[in-house]
This record gives C-alpha cells, sequence and structure tokens, in this order.
C-alpha cells in the first residue's frame, strides 16, 4: 500500500479537495483506495456524507487503543463512500484532544503508521487529510507517508505556510532520520490575476525541480461537486480542475518510477 500526505500548515489551499480528488481518480482506475480525515475539522468526512457526530468508531479510537485494535477492528471503523473502491477513515472533534491528553506520550507518533501496516493488504493507495497545525496528528500522518503533497495557493501569504511546512519536514526528517519525497503542488490558479503569475514564479525560484510544473486551476466545479458530496471525477469529469488532478497524479508516476530505477 502507498501512502500519501496531503500537508500544509495553512488551511483553505486545497487540502481536501486534493485529496478527494486524486482518491477519486485512483479508485475510478480500479485502485483500492482509502482517504483518512486527520483534520478535527472534519471536512474530509463531512465531504462524503458522513455526520461526524454520529460515528461509533473513527480515527479517534486508533489513537486511542493503539496497538492494541487488531486489523478486523480497524477495518470496521471505516466507511465505504458511494464511490466502487472508495473509503474513508472518518474523523471526530474528539481528534482535537489528543495534543493535550497524549501528546508527550512515548511512541505517540507512530500509532497511525503501525495501525496502516495492518491492512496494508487491503488497499493500494492510502490518501491522509491532514489539519494545518503542527501536533500529534500532523507528525502521525507525516511519519506514516513515503510521499507528502504540499498544496500551495499560489498567493503570498500562502507562501509563509509553506515556509513553516518546510521547516516542519526538516525536524521531522532529523528526528526519524527518514527522507520525504514531497511535491509541490500550486493551487488555486487563475492566469488573469498578476498575483497567481508571481507567486508561481516564486515557487519555482525558491523551491525548483520540488515544484510540480502544472497547476491547480480555480474551478467553480470543485465548490459543485463537494455540494453534490460526489468525488470531482464523478461529478464533472472533463472539468479543467480535474484534467490538472489527472495530470498531477501521472507526474507522481513517473517520480515514482524513476526512485525505483
Amino acid at each position: 500500500m502507498k501512502i500519501w500526505t496531503v500537508a500544509n500548515q495553512k488551511g483553505g489551499v486545497g487540502k481536501t479537495t486534493t485529496t478527494v480528488s486524486l482518491g477519486g481518480i485512483l479508485a475510478a482506475q480500479g485502485k483500492k483506495v482509502l482517504l483518512i480525515d486527520t483534520d478535527p475539522h472534519a471536512s474530509l468526512t463531512y465531504y462524503f456524507g458522513i455526520d461526524s457526530e454520529d460515528l461509533e468508531v473513527s480515527v479517534y479510537d486508533i489513537f486511542i487503543r493503539g496497538s492494541n485494535m487488531a486489523s478486523e477492528e480497524i477495518l470496521q471503523a471505516l466507511c465505504p463512500s458511494t464511490v466502487e473502491n472508495l473509503d474513508i477513515l472518518p474523523a471526530t472533534m474528539a481528534i482535537a484532544t489528543l495534543d493535550r491528553s497524549m501528546g508527550n506520550r512515548s511512541g505517540m507518533g507512530l500509532i497511525l503508521k503501525k495501525a496502516l501496516a495492518k491492512i496494508s493488504d487491503y488497499y493500494d493507495y492510502a490518501i491522509l487529510d491532514c489539519p494545518p497545525v503542527l501536533g500529534v496528528l500532523m507528525v502521525n500522518a507525516l511519519a506514516a507517508s513515503e510521499r507528502i503533497l504540499i498544496p500551495v495557493q499560489t498567493e503570498f501569504l500562502a507562501l509563509k505556510g509553506l515556509d513553516r511546512m518546510m521547516r516542519t519536514m526538516t525536524l521531522m526528517q532529523s528526528s526519524h532520520s527518514k527522507q520525504y519525497q514531497y511535491t509541490i503542488v500550486p493551487t488555486m490558479y487563475d492566469k488573469r490575476t498578476k498575483a497567481s503569475l508571481e507567486a508561481y514564479k516564486s515557487l519555482v525560484e525558491s523551491y525548483k525541480d520540488k515544484v510540480w510544473p502544472g497547476v491547480i486551476p480555480v474551478d467553480t466545479k470543485f465548490r459543485d461537486a463537494s455540494l453534490a458530496q460526489q468525488v470531482p471525477v464523478q461529478f464533472c469529469p472533463k472539468s479543467r480542475g480535474v484534467y490538472a488532478y489527472r495530470s498531477l497524479l501521472e507526474h507522481i508516476g513517473e517520480l515514482e518510477r524513476g526512485n525505483n530505477e
């Protein structure tokens, strides 16, 4: 099972949209995909019409029970989506308490990684949607992942969030002796505005080949898909936004094939 984490220490940059778009495309290609919500706001959970208040089991239970949770119990915590091959591990507001209640506990940063290892035979991909705050949840998501996708809105305030994210990854790499593979994904790009053009130029100058050479454009179809509680590839398969995410997926595939050669 390949594990990707979608993360940035700034909200509103397109993390959930990126998660559901890539997950939907992979599922449409016949891959078994698990989307994991690690954000207390539960945007990914609500996207699929799952009411976090009604859940008996969620990602919170994995953190609380840790290694005591068997693979069958983890699988029972998953919610099927309306998309074939696509399941959700939902979040509840309770995970907002984890930093306070468990943040200093030894081994806390590897709970999610160990849990996913127990169900790795059931899925081809797991994609984690991260909160914008550095804490137990983000640390777990980064530690579990093989590739980090960093959506960055093409405007200058968002570039500051990227700076914080890069510092976090440097700290994580040092503490885990792990070199992260990451791709910066320019999002909400509007070629009509100088702000988008300048922000994209700054991204490429600062991070060079770590920036995906494409862009995710501003596309109102994403909002409509969310309202309909459908993944974009299902709701608007021919939209420019879906086309862009298909291109991103191809790019990631090329990177991974290059790393394996």
